[in-house]
């Protein structure tokens, strides 16, 4: 039996409503589904509140569900109520709608899994206080690590360490430690820490009295010298271990090194192993995200089920957020095999939102339509766009669009919307710059770094002026 077509019944303002139309039909019959349009007697849809569309909206029978503008302010249930089906609002930009439904079409229903564990390093540890320990171990779990690593110092002696190890797991947080001095070992394992970053054939014979887990790395990691005789002691001893080959930084054998992991996976096909990322993220000329997701897709298909990173070097300050963010990424990708792609929009910092345009002929449009007397800036085309009621100016440079803008007779930018002006030039041009999409009183997308900003703008200026009851031609003019 064939099923019925989802039916949707779309809703937006007047500007709006030419662009929705040619996206909807395209876009209905590529996803399946039939649709309508309300246009309400409003010029801008961002100005739409969920009072205005549940007391002038009309559902025709048959509809399935109502999608609002993304922008549209206040609570869904009212809307609900009058709609007699689910209400939901679209993206921001109309003009992302066909990656809103390509998502919901995509089946990402389990996505977010992930099964790498990460280890994150707080470097020289003992030259911080316990208390700046603390803050950034708190830190680094929020942003998503599973263990905090303690790097110590190489020549040892670090006679505080228990009592730091002691002070994280009160925390509750998980802890390892990084050091080769036994006797700092001893004092953190006996405090609480459940991982020892590093054993080879130099302390292999202690990690019997530690009691807890431990990494196995080479001798010489160029050619794995003594890490079998390690790991075959450390079975024979009834420790628990996973294996490290260690990756070496590009141009000192790092392709060699990868395929020292493959070795020794297929050497030890059951085995725990690490991989601790920080001789690629640190001693690279590259931002880090993209080689965090690259070593971790490695590791989800090899089978290593943990990495050690850090962000010491300024280009790898947000690692662990990165790894969080791809270990779910690749988890998902190796498991259902499909691209990595489409998928984690929250690693796509310096490239992140889509480039879209309204066109020439929209533009003209909102040009015409405008009657208030703020200004709306765009970015598309290679150039900046200034419009205003019954203005539309354009140029790459911003200081030449302000020259314009006198010309055109404008006297009334004061210094306060001159200074808003500018700032959203400013961020225009980066747009423009980096090939990013542009919303004017919206923040850029940075991916997981963006920042909310608060709305300055023509619909935020527009929708307080309503509420003390100015601009209503705007936002409901007489039938």
């Amino acid at each position: 039996m064939e099923h019925p077509r989802e039916r949707i019944h779309f809703v937006t303002g007047r500007l709006a409503e030419p662009s929705l139309r040619a996206i909807l039909a395209t876009l209905a019959p590529k996803v399946g589904f039939d649709y309508t349009v309300d246009v309400l007697n409003v010029t801008v849809a961002a100005l739409l509140t969920t009072k205005l569309v549940a007391r002038r909206m009309q559902v025709p029978p048959g509809t399935s569900r109502v999608i609002l503008p993304g922008l549209c302010s206040g609570a869904l249930d009212e809307v609900e109520r009058v709609a007699g089906v689910p209400v939901e609002r679209g993206p921001a930009d109309l003009r992302q709608l066909d990656v809103f439904f390509g998502q919901k079409a995509a089946g990402r229903g389990d996505y977010g899994r992930y099964d790498i564990q990460i280890l994150a390093e707080i470097n020289h540890a003992p030259r911080l206080s316990r208390q700046q320990i603390l803050a950034e171990a708190l830190r680094l779990a929020h942003d998503g690590a599973d263990m905090i690593d303690l790097g110590a110092d190489p020549e040892g002696g670090w006679g505080e360490v228990g009592d730091v190890v002691r002070a994280l797991r009160d925390a509750g947080l998980r802890v390892s430690i990084d050091s080769f001095d036994a006797e700092e070992v001893a004092a953190a394992t006996q405090a609480g820490a459940e991982l020892v970053l590093s054993v080879n054939s130099s302390n292999a014979h202690r990690a019997v009295d530690w009691g807890v887990e431990v990494v196995v790395v080479p001798d010489v990691p160029s050619t794995l010298e003594g890490f079998d005789a390690t790991v075959q002691r450390l079975v024979r001893d009834g420790v628990r271990h996973r294996l490290d080959p260690v990756l070496e930084p590009i141009g000192f054998g790092f392709a060699e090194s990868l395929g020292r992991y493959l070795d020794v996976r297929r050497r030890y096909p059951d085995a725990e192993m690490m991989m601790g990322t920080g001789n690629l993220t640190e001693l690279t000329d590259v931002d880090s995200a993209g080689v965090n997701v690259m070593l971790l897709g490695f590791c989800q298909e090899v089978g290593i089920r943990s990495i050690l990173t850090t962000e010491v070097i300024h280009w790898a300050r947000s690692s662990v957020r990165e790894c969080d963010l791809g270990r779910r990424l690749v988890h998902h990708a190796v498991t259902h095999r499909t691209l990595p792609k489409h998928l984690e929009p929250g690693l796509v910092t310096l490239r992140g939102g889509r480039p879209q345009a309204f066109g020439e002929e929209t533009l003209a449009h909102l040009a015409a339509s405008i009657r208030d007397p703020n200004f709306r800036v765009f970015a598309e085309g290679g150039q900046l766009h200034l419009v205003g009621a019954g203005l539309h100016l354009k140029s790459r440079d911003p200081f030449a669009l302000f020259s314009q803008l006198a010309d055109a007779g404008r006297r009334d930018v004061d210094p306060s919307h001159a200074f808003y002006l500018g700032y959203e030039m400013a961020k225009a041009v980066t747009a423009l710059t980096l090939g990013k999409d542009y919303r004017q009183d919206q923040p850029l997308d940075w991916g997981h770094l963006t920042q909310a900003e608060e709305g300055h703008g023509p619909s935020h200026q527009a929708a307080e002026a309503a509420k003390r009851g100015g601009f209503q031609s705007d936002l409901e003019e007489p039938r």
